[in-house]
């Protein structure tokens, strides 16, 4: 008799996170940072580890439809809020022109500073002055954001 390969994890290669959990993990994260709320904490709210947590955050473990109703519960938002700008599922289009992925937009926010530049920017209430602080990092970035006055 010759010799069987192991069971288990030694023979499973490593798989990459499709894009779609990845994306859903990426706005449950950005959603959980934008309340100030630990992984500690969501991991209690669904009685899970901080370690399962983070799994689904980078997408290496996928949301089931009932815990993310439940996630979605705790983090104060809809189901639809987990995929808005997700990618295309393979082998489908959409009808009508490409827009820009939103993919940097929702990186950004679920950044600590991304997060944290938002909240600042959000708390300055002269419409005038975060247009000018628009214009200023634009100008900085090379990039000019020339709209209505």
């Amino acid at each position: 008799m010759g010799s069987r390969p192991a069971k288990g994890r030694a023979m499973m290669a490593q798989k990459a996170p499709n894009p779609t959990d990845r994306h859903v993990g990426a706005r449950v994260r950005m959603r959980r940072l934008m309340l100030g709320m630990s992984q500690e904490k969501l991991g209690e709210a669904l009685r899970l580890s901080f370690q399962q947590v983070q799994k689904y955050e980078k997408g290496s473990n996928r949301i089931g439809a009932s815990r993310l109703q439940q996630i979605g519960q705790i983090l104060q938002v809809p189901e639809s809020f987990f995929f808005e700008g997700a990618p295309d599922a393979p082998g489908h289009k959409r009808i009508g022109p490409d827009a820009p992925s939103p993919d940097y937009v929702t990186e950004f926010l679920a950044s600590p500073d991304g997060l944290a530049l938002v909240k600042a920017f959000m708390q300055i209430k002269d419409a005038k002055l975060r247009r000018s602080i628009a214009d200023l990092v634009g100008g900085i970035a090379g990039t000019s954001r020339r709209g209505p006055n």
